[in-house]
């Protein structure tokens, strides 16, 4: 009657409990870290298992219970081992270099990111690493020129062929080819660790993923500070100023209507000797997420093509020039900073527009190209930077209008005005007073108009008072 009864109570502790038994059974794989904007969803979707499966390997009860910094076992993924991290692509990553240097096996770097071909790696996109225990990590970089041997370059990062060759998946000395980036176990002799051919350094794109309507600051060291950069971005030439610390830097504008998706950065490098390198990658644009403005009623003659055409036309050529000297320095401030207390934005930039003209079937699709403040005529407008007066005259559709070129290729343009208090060729302070503000040129009522203007294109002014370019 006892062993009956045992393997009774046996039976029904089975019955009972058999979820506490799985809970209870230590789960193994891979530790991912929880980051910004992670939800046990999104990382679920991610890694291609259950949000039940996450949950349970991590004893997680409630789906919102998630921090960042927090440590996740992602089960499922056998012979993956370590931390998994994810890493923003920048520019020189490529797909043979990162998985050179991180000595990630091909097929589980593709398993982790749902990488198809290697044309879907591209700059401001973040990736799955994960850091192999008992991997070594490899941070010299070697890259052969044309004419030098791999022992050669080798010897230049005090290490040897054959361990180039090991760590490279390379035949022999003879299988690397003139300008590929292959890796080695150690500290870097003289280069950061990247992608980039030898006459670079480092290469670093600032503030990924581009969106639309912003400013790409694009910083770069080169091997020879005798190396002189050039480029484009999009379809734009990029021009480079040197800075205090021996790095070179560029700015350039995202235009605000480009179609979110993928366009091609290409750095080029002539050497002292007459010798060119250039690497060329593709960078991944995002959306603003501007929304729509309410529709804007106005005189028919400030929307039609006769007079917006010349008009813009004139604008593009007056803020294309690069001047080679930096007139402004540290943060740009508000052009309504004197009134302050008693504005605010009307519309932003980026905004999407449709102008109808007044009781006529006349209406033009398109942007809001500048940051608008309330206020009425007669407010005092300031120059957000230091720079020189290039126009002050009245135009059709922007009004009375000031542009102030700071130098590098960057321009402030200033509409609507009702008075002009500074003239062309005057080099205006941070704070001065350029004008007054008006409601002349295409509006619907008084205010500020501040447009900015970098490498030939507008970009959002706001971005400009909440960070510091360079």
């Amino acid at each position: 009657m006892t062993k009956h009864f045992i393997s009774f109570l046996l039976l029904l502790s089975l019955l009972i409990f058999p979820l506490q038994s799985i809970n209870a059974q230590e789960v193994s794989g891979p530790i991912y870290i929880v980051q910004p904007g992670d939800s046990l969803s999104s990382i679920a979707v991610f890694f291609s298992i259950s949000q039940t499966d996450l949950m349970t390997a991590n004893n997680i009860t409630d789906p919102n219970q998630l921090d960042v910094g927090q440590q996740l076992v992602i089960p499922g993924l056998n012979g993956i081992t370590g931390v998994i991290n994810t890493q923003r692509i920048n520019f020189g990553d490529s797909f043979r270099s990162l998985t050179r240097r991180t000595q990630v096996p091909l097929d589980m770097f593709k398993k982790l990111n749902h990488i198809v071909s290697p044309s879907e790696f591209y700059v401001g996109t973040n990736m799955i690493v994960p850091v192999q225990e008992g991997n070594q990590g490899l941070n010299k970089r070697i890259s052969t020129k044309t004419g030098e041997s791999l022992l050669e370059a080798a010897a230049k990062q005090n290490t040897d062929v054959w361990t180039v060759a090991y760590y490279n998946d390379l035949q022999g000395s003879w299988d690397a080819v003139p300008g590929d980036t292959l890796f080695a176990p150690g500290e870097s002799v003289e280069q950061t660790v990247s992608g980039l051919p030898s006459a670079f350094v480092s290469a670093q794109i600032r503030d990924l993923p581009l969106k639309q309507g912003g400013t790409g600051v694009i910083r770069v060291k080169t091997a020879s500070p005798d190396v002189t950069l050039g480029g484009i971005l999009v379809d734009h030439q990029l021009h480079f100023f040197p800075l205090e610390d021996g790095t070179q830097v560029a700015l350039q504008g995202v235009h605000a209507l480009l179609h979110p998706g993928v366009y091609p950065l290409r750095m080029d490098a002539t050497l002292p000797d007459g010798s060119t390198q250039s690497y060329e990658q593709n960078v991944l644009i995002v959306s603003g997420n501007y929304p729509d403005d309410p529709l804007l009623y106005v005189d028919p003659k400030t929307i039609d093509p006769a007079e917006t055409e010349p008009e813009l036309n004139k604008l593009v050529e007056i803020t294309s020039p690069v001047t080679p000297e930096k007139l402004w320095s540290g943060d740009f401030y508000s052009p309504a900073s004197q009134y302050a207390e008693s504005t605010y934005f009307t519309s932003r930039f980026g905004n999407r527009r449709t102008y109808i003209g007044l009781n006529t079937e006349l209406s033009v699709q398109g942007f809001h190209t500048g940051l608008d403040f309330g206020g009425g005529t007669g407010l005092p407008i300031t120059a957000p930077a230091r720079g020189k007066v290039i126009v002050a005259e009245n135009w059709t559709v922007r009004g009375g209008t000031i542009i102030i070129d700071h130098g590098w290729g960057v321009y402030s343009g200033f509409w609507h005005q009702s008075k002009f208090l500074a003239q062309v060729g005057d080099v205006v302070e941070q704070g001065q007073v350029i004008g007054e503000v008006g409601g002349t040129g295409r509006v619907t009522g008084p205010h500020l108009h501040w447009e900015l203007w970098v490498n030939g294109i507008q970009v959002d002014p706001l971005d400009w008072l909440t960070n510091t370019y360079p």
